[in-house]
């Protein structure tokens, strides 16, 4: 019995708060920790990329897969070219053999070509920063002392990188080369043509029974209706299923960013950029400065992805005020989510004036975060006889795709949805109006039975007189007439 070791690591991940030479603020960052200290270079490459703490550490994940490679892959770090080349590979196929043995100590699996695609990604654009530094060194808080070890390997393949541009640069227009600066040596590999995977938007025949007996609080017993009822999951789902918003969207809305329209009774709810909204009170200079200066709070984005208050945002379109109106589909699902709003409200929203401006709160009156409400939509499923699952369209994003498909289903134009679903491009909705494989099925049989096709005649000669349940290669003389 063989067992699988766990890899070694030559470098830990860690958070630090770091002040850039560039920057007055210091900015919490994930970090690598080596044997040789922090490395300082990364840091530093974050701190000037204004991009989401997803992203960044996605980036600290990719280089500390290749300092990990460079040290117990055995490959001698001066052949730049083999090294670069060999870490794709074992990236690609994985470092285990037949055997279950792996003599680097590795013990990487074999990863999908999108995902070796995007490690060199993002090692791409920190390798084109560090040749871009003064003697390639990379390091910005002290430019004299020499580079560490780590560094010296990273350099050597930012300084590979760099000549290797030049030695192909007539094989590569400029575009092609500014898009992927790794394309000769380590670049990315063209995918295979698949079928796009069948869309898995949740079942809107269980959704009512969702709302009224799966989001029920655990704990409490009473059988009174409004210490029993979940009418804070209730509300946020509905704001998914019947309004289209994606899961992070719930955690950026403020309470002052749902009001009522008194005329119809329905609900009017605006979710703000997380930091350059305009803020709900006058004398901040938007979002950003408010939870600062009145909260002590940063934006939910600014937060590490390991934080629980993190939250991402995914660019949705907006207004010149930097928001969107939700859209309920039907409209009479705005007048449901009201009252299970307004319930929320009166009877089980713990009271967090002073502390944050969110609409959602956990049981302690902090803002409500994705983790917990992903417990209770699971919950939620379950209850119901459900299983909670991505490939079954019961997991938080279904509700997304319900919603873009029952717009489509109900005659809304590509545009229509592209508004209602806040997209930047009309195509990027196009995942969301997808048929099931079974609902594609049924079109062609009502198709078949509309034209009153004559559906071809069979002949069957079974072996035996007893058929039922045998498999089809038992039987012969399968003939077809031709129309």
């Amino acid at each position: 019995m063989h067992i699988v070791q766990m890899p070694l690591l030559t470098s830990v991940r860690l958070k630090v708060d770091y002040q850039s030479p560039t920057q007055l603020n210091t900015i919490r960052l994930p970090a690598l920790m080596t044997s040789q200290g922090i490395l300082v270079s990364l840091l530093q490459y974050l701190s000037e990329k204004n991009r989401s703490n997803s992203w960044r550490a996605k980036v600290t994940t990719a280089v500390g897969t290749l300092l990990d490679f460079i040290a117990l892959s055995g490959i001698p770090f001066e052949n730049p070219t083999m090294l670069l080349k060999s870490f794709r590979t074992a990236l690609k196929s994985g470092t285990i053999d037949l055997d279950l043995e792996d003599p680097t100590g590795l013990y990487w699996p074999n990863r999908s070509h999108e995902h070796v695609d995007d490690i060199v990604s993002l090692l791409t654009g920190y390798t084109d920063w560090l040749i871009l530094q003064p003697g390639h060194s990379g390091v910005v808080l002290n430019p004299i002392r020499e580079a560490t070890k780590h560094e010296e390997k990273l350099n050597w393949c930012a300084y590979h990188h760099r000549q290797d541009n030049k030695l192909l640069s007539h094989l590569t227009s400029d575009e092609e080369r500014d898009q992927n600066r790794f394309r000769r040596e380590v670049g990315r590999e063209k995918a295979s043509p698949v079928i796009l995977d069948e869309v898995k938007r949740f079942p809107q025949e269980h959704l009512d029974t969702l709302l009224d007996e799966g989001f029920v609080r655990a704990s409490s017993r009473s059988v009174h209706k409004h210490m029993r009822i979940d009418y804070k999951s209730q509300a946020m789902t509905l704001l998914m299923n019947a309004g289209g918003l994606r899961k992070s969207e719930l955690f950026h809305i403020y309470l002052d960013d749902i009001e009522i329209d008194e005329e119809r009774c329905e609900a009017i709810v605006r979710v703000h950029h997380p930091s350059k909204g305009k803020a709900p009170e006058k004398g901040y200079k938007n979002r950003q400065d408010y939870l600062l200066r009145k909260f002590r709070m940063k934006p939910r984005t600014d937060y590490l992805k390991s934080e629980s208050l993190h939250a991402g945002w995914k660019a949705p379109t907006t207004n010149k005020q930097m928001f969107f109106v939700v859209q309920f589909y039907p409209p009479s699902r705005s007048q449901e989510f009201l009252l299970a709003f307004q319930n929320y409200l009166l009877y089980q929203r713990v009271d967090a004036r002073g502390r944050h401006p969110y609409a959602f709160t956990n049981t302690k009156g902090r803002p409500e975060t994705i983790k917990n409400f992903q417990r209770l939509h699971t919950q939620a499923v379950e209850r119901i006889g459900l299983s909670c699952c991505k490939y079954q369209g019961t997991s938080e994003h279904g509700h997304r795709h319900a919603y873009g498909y029952r717009l489509a289903e109900n005659g809304f134009s590509q545009l229509d949805i592209k508004d209602a679903m806040h997209h930047a491009h009309p195509d990027s909705c196009l995942v969301y109006l997808q048929k099931t494989d079974r609902e594609v099925r049924e079109t062609m049989r009502k198709t078949e039975t509309r034209k009153n096709f004559t559906p071809p005649a069979k002949t069957f000669e079974p072996e035996e007189t007893e058929t039922f349940g045998r498999p089809i290669a038992s039987y012969r003389g399968i003939t077809r007439s031709r129309n």
